[in-house]
């Protein structure tokens, strides 16, 4: 059976996809290069299905979460807190498998950062 070899490309909407794209470059730091291109650290993509009315990725109109690795939780949600960005209060400690925080894009996507444990 032939299989997909990994995550090739994340695309959402926007009524301003330059400013979303220079949000996600400033606060989050993707280094995209002119195609949107963006090399990533080597690790572990989680793919997981969720009921439908899962309260968990924020508005009911969000169909999908994107979840980037950090290598430090805490300190990327106080950068993003100093670059004014809507961070969640609460995070989430699961043993074994890391901790989370949430952000809320511009355009009001909800995007999950995880702390591998």
């Amino acid at each position: 059976m032939e299989r997909v070899l990994g995550i090739g490309g994340y695309f959402v909407r926007s009524p301003d996809p330059a400013a979303l794209s220079a949000w996600y470059r400033d606060c989050l730091g993707l280094d995209l290069d002119d195609n949107g291109l963006w090399r990533q650290a080597p690790g572990e993509t989680v793919f997981a299905a969720f009921d439908a009315d899962t309260d968990y990725f924020g508005a009911r109109a969000q169909q999908t979460m994107l979840n980037f690795r950090v290598a430090d939780l805490a300190a990327m949600l106080a950068q993003l807190r100093t670059l004014g960005a809507a961070v969640a209060d609460e995070t989430q400690d699961l043993d074994g498998v890391g901790r989370f925080g949430w952000v809320t894009d511009p355009d009001g996507n909800r995007v999950e950062l995880w702390q591998p444990a």
